[in-house]
C-alpha cells in the first residue's frame, strides 16, 4: 500500500524549529552577551581616544554658533581641575559606544533570536540597519535641530546676565538631548518585538491614538529642557511621526495579521 504523503502545516513546522532554553541557560547566555558588549565598547573607546578633543570639537559647535548670534563671548569654562580630563573619557566613551552599537546590537540580537522561529531570524539585517540608522537620525536631528533651538532659547532668556557655562553642565545637556533622542527614534523597533510577541497590535494603538498623542506631548514636556511649547512641539513632531508608522509595523509583524497572510496565501 502506497505511503499517504502528509503536509505539516507551516505553523507546526515554526513551532518544530523553535528551540528551547531554561532559565540558568537564559542567564549564562546573557553574561556571554555583556562581557561581548563591554569587551567591544571597551576596544572602540581606544580607539576614539586619540580623537576625544576633535569629536568635542564637534560636540561644542551649537553652543559656540548659539553664543556667537548674542554676541557672547565664546568660551566654556571649567570648575575643576579634573574635569577637561574626566570630560574626554566620557567624549570617548560615547563615541566609543556609537562606533561599536552594530556589534552591541547583534549581540542583542544573538541574545533573543532562541525565542524566535526560524523564518523570524531572518530579519536581523533589517533589526540591525534600521535599529542603528533610527538611532542615528535621532541623534542628527537633536544636534542640528533640537539642541539649537533650545540653546538659543535659554540663551535669549537670560540675555540680562553674563553666562559662565561650565563643560560639564554643556556636557550633560548634550548628552541628554542627543541620546534622548537617539532613543525616542528606537520606537517603531521596540514596537517591532511587542508585536511580535503579540503584547500590542496595529488595531490597539490606533484606537488609543488620542491618549499616546496625550502621553508623547507629557513625555516631550519632560524631556524639553526648556519651557516654551515651540520646543515642546519640536520634540513631539518626530514622535508623532514615529508612532504612525510604528502602528504599520504592529500591523504586518502581529501574529494574528501573519497568520491571516498565510491563510490567504494557501
Amino acid at each position: 500500500m502506497p505511503e499517504v504523503a502528509t503536509e505539516i502545516p507551516t505553523q507546526d513546522k515554526e513551532k518544530e524549529s523553535m528551540p528551547t532554553m531554561g532559565f540558568l541557560d537564559h542567564l549564562e547566555e546573557l553574561r556571554k552577551r555583556v562581557i561581548y558588549c563591554i569587551l567591544f565598547v571597551a576596544v572602540g573607546f581606544f580607539v576614539c581616544w586619540g580623537y576625544a578633543d576633535r569629536i568635542y570639537g564637534v560636540m561644542q559647535r551649537p553652543i559656540m554658533m548659539a553664543l556667537r548670534n548674542h554676541h557672547l563671548p565664546e568660551t566654556l569654562v571649567y570648575l575643576n581641575p579634573t574635569e577637561p580630563f574626566n570630560l574626554y573619557l566620557k567624549v570617548a566613551a560615547l563615541a566609543g559606544l556609537f562606533l561599536t552599537c552594530p556589534f552591541v546590537l547583534y549581540q542583542v540580537w544573538l541574545f533573543v533570536a532562541p525565542g524566535l522561529y526560524r523564518n523570524e531570524k531572518r530579519y536581523v539585517a533589517p533589526f540591525l540597519f534600521s535599529t542603528v540608522a533610527l538611532f542615528v537620525l535621532g541623534g542628527y536631528f537633536g544636534y542640528r535641530i533640537v539642541y539649537p533651538a533650545a540653546l538659543d532659547f535659554l540663551i535669549n532668556y537670560g540675555s540680562r546676565f553674563q553666562p559662565m557655562i561650565t563643560i560639564a553642565e554643556y556636557t550633560q545637556l548634550f548628552l541628554t538631548i542627543i541620546l534622548g533622542m537617539g532613543l525616542i527614534f528606537e520606537m517603531p523597533i521596540l514596537i517591532f518585538f511587542l508585536s511580535l510577541m503579540g503584547i500590542v497590535s496595529a488595531g490597539f494603538m490606533w484606537k488609543n491614538f488620542r491618549y499616546s498623542i496625550l502621553v508623547i506631548f507629557v513625555i516631550a514636556a519632560i524631556v524639553t529642557p526648556t519651557t516654551d511649547i515651540l520646543n515642546m512641539c519640536i520634540f513631539a513632531a518626530p514622535m508623532i511621526l514615529l508612532y504612525l508608522v510604528s502602528i504599520g509595523v504592529a500591523w504586518l509583524v502581529h501574529p494574528q495579521q501573519r497568520a491571516a497572510r498565510r491563510e490567504k496565501k494557501a
